[in-house]
């Protein structure tokens, strides 16, 4: 059950409209969702509480669409069709408190009712209220005979999985995948972890993020402004744990935007070569050194990563490449409706062709990062061994557990990173990722 929303200001139904408005951009035009809320005007300005209330509507939605599909199904006489196809989607917006959040049921009916009005709807509110008033009295027992992988996960992706790790894992991988993720938070000066701790209410990972479960706006909090510190899933934050001592050094951050691996070399002493292909991207990028202070020691370059190089070698290459992000599904539960197996396909290319060119940006000796998002061992472990085997002068760096504070379930046989959203699970979970480390000959 998701946390408890208090649906005030007109019975919420403002940030219902939105929440409506923002699930058919994700469903019908296929735009990210974190795009959607970043430009959608009528989100940004609802009061912090209907916001958060519409957020957690889209999110818990997605999470739970094949499941809310399947009721939709069973409470309908006619085997036709929804019409018109944001009728469907109207439903999810009252299905969703009504089955997976804690809002009064007669809200969740009437404030549906009243928007399918105003979406120009008025002959079909009453197929809504007839819907909506079986899921109050009959959807909780449906919800409990349908599984929630089977139903939510895409059959293509669970597949790739099982392939990858076996049933049981996929299985134990497909349900974290469907549970909300906390916020973690790097600091920009390991000295005062435990006085954001205790500032931020948040507790001290292994691998020395801050983990916060209470919600409220990130900007807010103490010392955002200040640029103390900046938000980045703990999974994310391990790459540059593995770099080594860099004072002094020169790393490339490939793919960099928005920023967050950027910050955390710049805060160690390195000269940081943030390059990316999208200038827009950068933009927030560059507002974020700003913010945290660490403008003076990144260099930012808009351009491809696959084909430039730098002016001279360079020490360390760290390569976030462009994936599938199926790792990061707690977070952005969208992706199961926009990615495909096409996509992969698609991405693997990229990726090898940013790591074919990251291995001429090295000195002797210099040492290439490779991560991805992805769950999909052919974006990683595969794309690691095909590189090794057409690099001769490239070799493993074995991960230790002493570099990852202690997590000795995060890394594989080949002495690489491999998260799981199940792993750290008495803390959370984390994202599932991928971090190999290579040494040039």
């Amino acid at each position: 059950m998701e946390p408890k929303q208090d649906p005030s200001h007109d019975q919420g139904l403002p940030a219902r409209q939105v929440a409506f408005h923002i699930l058919y951009e994700i469903l019908e035009r296929k735009n990210p969702m974190d795009q959607v809320l970043v430009r959608h005007e009528g989100f940004a300005n609802l009061p912090p509480q209907d916001r958060a209330l519409a957020r957690m509507i889209v999110a818990t939605t997605l999470r739970h669409k094949g499941q809310i599909d399947a009721c939709i199904n069973k409470a309908l006489t006619q085997k036709e069709p929804l019409k018109p196809r944001s009728l469907q989607i109207l439903l999810y917006v009252g299905i969703t408190q009504i089955l997976f959040m804690d809002v009064a049921d007669h809200a969740a009916v009437d404030t549906s009712v009243t928007l399918a009005k105003q979406e120009n709807m008025s002959r079909q509110s009453g197929l809504v209220n007839a819907i909506l008033r079986r899921m109050t009295s009959e959807g909780r027992e449906w919800i409990k005979t349908l599984d929630p992988v089977q139903n939510n996960i895409p059959l293509w992706l669970l597949q790739s999985w099982i392939k990858d790790y076996g049933l049981p894992e996929a299985q134990q991988i497909a349900m974290a995948s469907l549970t909300e993720a906390s916020v973690d938070i790097s600091i920009k000066n390991k000295d005062e972890l435990e006085y954001w701790a205790g500032e931020l209410e948040a507790q001290i990972l292994p691998t020395g993020s801050l983990r916060r479960t209470s919600g409220g706006n990130i900007t807010q909090l103490s010392g955002f402004e200040e640029g103390s510190w900046w938000v980045q899933d703990a999974a994310a934050a391990l790459p540059v744990l593995l770099a080594g001592d860099l004072t002094g050094k020169t790393a490339i951050d490939l793919c960099a935007a928005p920023g967050g691996k950027t910050a955390q070399l710049a805060a160690r002493g390195t000269h940081v070569m943030a390059v990316d292909r999208s200038a827009k991207r950068l933009e927030k990028l560059k507002e974020n050194m700003e913010r945290l202070k660490l403008q003076g020691h990144v260099t930012v370059t808009a351009a491809d990563g696959a084909v430039w190089q730098p002016p001279e070698p360079v020490d360390i290459v760290l390569l976030d490449a462009p994936c599938s992000a199926t790792g990061t599904l707690r977070r952005h539960p969208d992706a199961m409706y926009l990615k495909s197996e096409q996509d992969i396909t698609r991405l693997m290319d990229i990726q090898k062709r940013l790591l074919d060119n990251a291995a001429q940006m090295l000195k002797p000796g210099g040492m290439l990062i490779y991560c991805t998002c992805s769950l999909q061992k052919a974006e990683s472990e595969e794309q690691i061994e095909n590189f090794l085997n057409t690099h001769p002068d490239f070799n493993r760096s074995p991960i230790t557990v002493n570099e990852i504070g202690g997590l000795e379930q995060l890394i594989n046989d080949n002495g690489e990173i491999r998260s799981l959203p199940y792993h750290l699970a008495p803390q959370g979970g984390i994202d599932g990722f991928f971090v190999a480390r290579l040494q040039k000959g």
